[in-house]
C-alpha cells in the first residue's frame, strides 16, 4: 500500500487505495487526505466537523478514524466533504476527489488499444462531468509506461506534487474525477517515467489550449453553438459529388488580411474572408492547418493538438460560427490536416511517457529529415484509434466538408527523403509502409461511413496507383487527390519566356495523358509561392504587361482544364510579393487596374465553371474531354472541348501560350454553325490588352484534324478563349 512518504516523494502510482476514505478492519472508516499547503483540514460529515491530524513524517498527510454508525456495520462509504484551512487563514470547502470511484468505460478504453475506437477524444481528455451529484471535470491520459502520473494545473495552484491520478490496471489509462475543476483552467500532466525523470505534458486529447508561447493544454468550455446548417449538411452527398463543381480557395487565417490588433479572429473572418470568397464565387475554402502548433513559421504543419484549435484566432465556438457562417453562404469548408508528423516539442507527444508512445520506435523511421518532426508508429492500434478519432472530431464537431491530408507521400514510402542506410525495409524487403497504407484505408473508411458526403483529400505527390479508387477496389479510399504533376509541368512552362514554350508544348499537354488515373485537383498552392520561389505572378517571363498576360493565360488554363481547382490566397490579386506568414494579402494593389483585373478574371471564371456542366460535370471521366488541335508547337496553341454527360453542350477552349496574336486561325470544332465567345482573358474587362475578337464566329465547312467544321479566329497573344455553340 502507498504511504504518505511515497507521496511526499512524488511517486505514489496507486492514490486511491490509500488517500480517501476506507473501510476500517474493526468497523469505522479511516479517511486520508494529501495537503501539503494546509494548516488546519477538518471532514465534514452531515453538518459536523471532524478535525484531521496530521500523519506521517510527510507534512502534507492528513487522517482521521471515524467510527461506525449506530448500527455498528455501515456497508456503503459515507459522503463527506473536506474543510481546508491554509497559513493565511482562508477557508474552502470541497469535495475530496479520492472518495469517487473510477469513471473511464473499461470496454471503451479496450477499443482504443485494439484500435477500433473512433471517438477516443470521448474517453481521454478533460470533461465536465457529474458523479455522485456533484460537478466536477473528469481527466484520463493513455500513459502506459509512467510509474505515475500527477494533475498539475490552476486547480492545484500549478503544484504538480499535489494530485496523483488512478491507474487503470494494464490498459496504461490514468484517470481522477476532480469535483472542484472547471472550464477555462489550464493544466497539464507530469509523468514519471521507468528511469525516474519527470515529463511535464500537455493533453494528447486536450480540446483547447493556451495561446503560445505558453503550452499548457486548457479544460473547454461546453459548445453554445447553435448549428443552422441542417440542410446543407443533409445535401452534402449531392452537393460534393464528383459531378458538382468545385473550386478551392486555400486560406492561411492568421496572413489573410490584419485588423487592428493584427490577427481577426473566427468571428471577424467570417464577416470579412467569407463575403469575398462568396463574391469571387469560389465554391469552397480551405484552411491550412487550424490544430495547435507550438510555431507561427511551421504554419500549423507541425501539430502538437490534434484535437484543439489553435487559440491565435479564437475559441473553439468562434470556429464553429465561422464554419456555419460559411455553409449559410453557400461555402464548403475543408481543413489541412496533418496525421504524417507531429513536432517535437518537450510539451507534446514525443517521448510521451518516457517511452516511443506514439511514434515509430525505430529511429530511422521516426525521426523525419525534412522537417525535424516525428512521424506516427501506424503499426500501433491505439494510434489509429486516435488520428481517425481526430479526423472524425473535427468533421462531426466543427461541420468541416472535408479534409486535405498533408504529405501523404512521407506516410506511404519509408524511404522517403532518406538516403540508403537512412532507412528500415518493411517485412517483405521493400520501401512501402504497409503500416501507413492500412491506416489511411482505414481512415478514408471510418470518414466515409460516419460523415456522409465529406471528402477527403490527398495531397500526394508520386505515382502512387489508386490514390483516389476505392478501398473496395484495391485503392487507398481518398476521394480526390493533389495533381502536382500538372502543377510542376505547367508552372515550368510558363516560367519560359515564350519563345521557348514550344519546347515545353508536349509537357504542357502531357497531363491529359493521365488526367483520369485518379480524381484530380489541379493546386496551386501555398507551397508554389513561399520559400524563395515568388509569387505566381513574379515567376512568368517579360515585362510587366506580359507577366500580367502570362498570369491570367495560366489562370484560365487551370480553370479550363479537366479537374478541380485551387489557388492559393493572393493568386486571385496578382500579388508580386510571395506568400510570408507574418503579414498578410497585399491589399494596396486592389487600388491598380492590373491586379483587380487579375480578381476580375478569376470571379468570371468562377462564375463560368459553376454554370457550365461541360466544365465540371466530367471532371473525372475521359468522356468530357477531346482534342480538337494539339499539333502545332511552332505556334504554340492547343485547343479542345469540354462535354456534359451524353456529349451535349459543348464548350470549346482555344489557349495561345505565345505573345504573338493569330490572325484567322483555323481551329476545327465538332458541330458546325455559329459559336459564341463567352471568355476572353485577354479582355480589357480583365486589363488585358484588349485584343478584338469576334463575339460569334461561323464555321466553314473545311476539314481539319478529323473534324467536318473548323473556325477561323483572331487569337489574342497569351491568351484563353472560351466559346459555346449559340
Amino acid at each position: 500500500m502507498p504511504s504518505f512518504a511515497e507521496l511526499s516523494r512524488v511517486e505514489c502510482s496507486d492514490p486511491f487505495s490509500f488517500l480517501g476514505i476506507h473501510p476500517r478492519r474493526k468497523g469505522g472508516w479511516t479517511v486520508r487526505a494529501w495537503l501539503p499547503w494546509a494548516r488546519e483540514v477538518d471532514v465534514v460529515l452531515d453538518g459536523v466537523r471532524h478535525p484531521m491530524a496530521r500523519s506521517g513524517r510527510a507534512r502534507g498527510g492528513w487522517k482521521i478514524d471515524l467510527p461506525a454508525g449506530p448500527s455498528g456495520c455501515d456497508p456503503v462509504a459515507p459522503r463527506y466533504r473536506l474543510a481546508i484551512r491554509d497559513d493565511a487563514g482562508g477557508e474552502i470547502v470541497r469535495e475530496d476527489p479520492y472518495r469517487f470511484a473510477p469513471t473511464v468505460d473499461e470496454e471503451r478504453v479496450s477499443g482504443f488499444l485494439m484500435g477500433w475506437e473512433r471517438r477516443a477524444h470521448e474517453i481521454f481528455g478533460a470533461h465536465p462531468f457529474q458523479q455522485d451529484g456533484v460537478e466536477g471535470i473528469r481527466f484520463a491520459v493513455w500513459a502506459p509506461h509512467a510509474r505515475a502520473v500527477y494533475l498539475t494545473g490552476d486547480m492545484n495552484a500549478w503544484d504538480g506534487t499535489q494530485t496523483p491520478m488512478r491507474a487503470r490496471g494494464a490498459t496504461g489509462v490514468w484517470e481522477i474525477f476532480l469535483p472542484h475543476g472547471a472550464p477555462g483552467q489550464c493544466y497539464k500532466y507530469r509523468i514519471l517515467d521507468r528511469q525516474g525523470a519527470w515529463l511535464e505534458k500537455s493533453d494528447p486529447f486536450g480540446r483547447a489550449s493556451e495561446l503560445r508561447p505558453s503550452n499548457a493544454s486548457r479544460v473547454p468550455y461546453p459548445s453554445t453553438h447553435a448549428w443552422t446548417d441542417d440542410t446543407w449538411v443533409r445535401t452534402r452527398p449531392e452537393t460534393q459529388h464528383g459531378d458538382r463543381p468545385m473550386s478551392v480557395y486555400e486560406v492561411h487565417a492568421g496572413s489573410w488580411r490584419h485588423g487592428p490588433n493584427g490577427w481577426m479572429n473566427w468571428r471577424e473572418l467570417a464577416d470579412t474572408l467569407l463575403p469575398y470568397v462568396q463574391d469571387l464565387g469560389f465554391t469552397h475554402i480551405e484552411l491550412m492547418p487550424v490544430t495547435e502548433h507550438p510555431l507561427d513559421q511551421s504554419w500549423g504543419y507541425q501539430p502538437v493538438g490534434f484535437f484543439s484549435p489553435t487559440a491565435r484566432w479564437g475559441s473553439p465556438d468562434d470556429l464553429r460560427f465561422f464554419v456555419d457562417r460559411a455553409h449559410a453562404l453557400g461555402i464548403g469548408v475543408l481543413l489541412d490536416w496533418v496525421p504524417g508528423h507531429f513536432a517535437t516539442d518537450a510539451h507534446g507527444l514525443a517521448w510521451f511517457d518516457g517511452t516511443p508512445l506514439w511514434e515509430h520506435p525505430d529511429p530511422l523511421q521516426a525521426n523525419h529529415p525534412d522537417w525535424g518532426t516525428l512521424t506516427f508508429d501506424y503499426g500501433k492500434p491505439a494510434v489509429r484509434s486516435f488520428l481517425i478519432s481526430s479526423a472524425l472530431y473535427w468533421l462531426r464537431e466543427f461541420h468541416f466538408d472535408g479534409i486535405r491530408v498533408d504529405a501523404v507521400a512521407s506516410m506511404l514510402y519509408l524511404d522517403y527523403s532518406r538516403k540508403p542506410g537512412e532507412w528500415t525495409p518493411n517485412h517483405e524487403g521493400g520501401n512501402t509502409n504497409l503500416d501507413a497504407v492500412d491506416f489511411l484505408r482505414r481512415m478514408n473508411l471510418a470518414v466515409h461511413e460516419e460523415v456522409p458526403g465529406a471528402l477527403t483529400i490527398a495531397e500526394e505527390s508520386t505515382a502512387w496507383e489508386g490514390v483516389s479508387r476505392p478501398v473496395e477496389q484495391g485503392g487507398l479510399g481518398f476521394d480526390q487527390k493533389w495533381n502536382m504533376g500538372w502543377m510542376n509541368d505547367t508552372l515550368e512552362a510558363m516560367r519560359e519566356d515564350p519563345v521557348h514554350r514550344r519546347f515545353r508544348y508536349d509537357s504542357i499537354k502531357f497531363s491529359i495523358v493521365y488526367a483520369w488515373s485518379e480524381r484530380f485537383v489541379l493546386p496551386l498552392s501555398h507551397d508554389e509561392v513561399v520559400h524563395g520561389k515568388g509569387s505566381l505572378l513574379s515567376k512568368m517571363p517579360g515585362p510587366d504587361d506580359r507577366k500580367f498576360a502570362n498570369l491570367r493565360l495560366l489562370l484560365a488554363w487551370q480553370w479550363m482544364h479537366p479537374g478541380k481547382k485551387l489557388l492559393f490566397m493572393g493568386g486571385e490579386l496578382g500579388q508580386w510579393s510571395e506568400w510570408a506568414v507574418e503579414g498578410q494579402v497585399d491589399w494596396a494593389l486592389e487600388a491598380f487596374e492590373t491586379h483587380r483585373g487579375v480578381r476580375s478574371l478569376v470571379r468570371d471564371l468562377n462564375r463560368l465553371h459553376v454554370g457550365t456542366p461541360a466544365l465540371h460535370a466530367q471532371d473525372f471521366r475521359h468522356e468530357g474531354f477531346e482534342w480538337l488541335l494539339a499539333d502545332a508547337p511552332e505556334d504554340t496553341i492547343l485547343a479542345f472541348v469540354r462535354w456534359a454527360p451524353g456529349w451535349s453542350r459543348p464548350v470549346v477552349v482555344v489557349a495561345n501560350f505565345t505573345p504573338v496574336t493569330r490572325e484567322a486561325y483555323p481551329i476545327p470544332v465538332p458541330f458546325e454553325g455559329e459559336w459564341r465567345l463567352v471568355l476572353n482573358s485577354d479582355a480589357r474587362d480583365y486589363a488585358g490588352w484588349g485584343t478584338e475578337v469576334d463575339p460569334t464566329t461561323h464555321t466553314e465547312a473545311v476539314a481539319s484534324h478529323g473534324r467536318d467544321h473548323r473556325l477561323r479566329l483572331r487569337v489574342p497573344g497569351l491568351s484563353v478563349l472560351v466559346l459555346e455553340k449559340a
